[in-house]
């Protein structure tokens, strides 16, 4: 009987390792946007982009070699999921802004273009799902309500990036 119960122990603890080693999958969530006032972030005047394309790349820290890569799509609210394999506790992981679905709104927000993601298990996060800063692209020509839009946040035109 004790040979049954530390078998049954032995195989409970095994199928506890390997669910566990089974959920080291995430998902990378994140938000493309037009940015309609040029101001380098987002206002009530922000248009989420459905059809921009991101590429979720992760490399190596010492050489900078790629590691792993997927690819989002944005749906209709502009917001992507990116499927990602296993656990990348030992890689620089960001998403990338790669095409812009708009031809008035391609140009990349510097400092908004890219987004880091850290893609572990071995960071004390429970959940599998990773979030990202919303990315951007500029408008061509900022929208007419801009200025009443930059005065309501108490800043002037010479405050935005403009």
């Amino acid at each position: 009987m004790a040979k049954f119960s530390h078998s049954v122990l032995f195989l409970a603890a095994a199928l506890c390792f390997v669910s566990a080693v089974s959920c080291e999958d995430f998902k990378v969530h994140g938000m493309v946007y037009c940015d309609t006032c040029l101001a380098g972030f987002e206002t009530r005047v922000t248009e989420y982009m459905s059809g921009a394309n991101v590429t979720l790349e992760c490399r190596d820290r010492e050489g900078g070699h790629l590691t792993y890569t997927g690819n989002g799509v944005t749906d209709k609210t502009g917001g992507y999921t990116i499927l990602v394999d296993g656990d990348h506790e030992e890689e620089v992981c960001q998403v990338v802004l790669t095409e812009s679905p708009r031809s008035d709104c391609t140009r990349k927000i510097p400092g908004r273009s890219v987004g880091r993601v850290a893609i572990t298990a071995n960071n004390g996060i429970q959940e599998p799902v990773r979030f990202v800063n919303s990315l951007g692209f500029l408008k061509d020509e900022p929208l007419e309500v801009c200025g009443e839009v930059i005065a309501e946040l108490g800043l002037t035109p010479e405050d935005i990036m403009v």
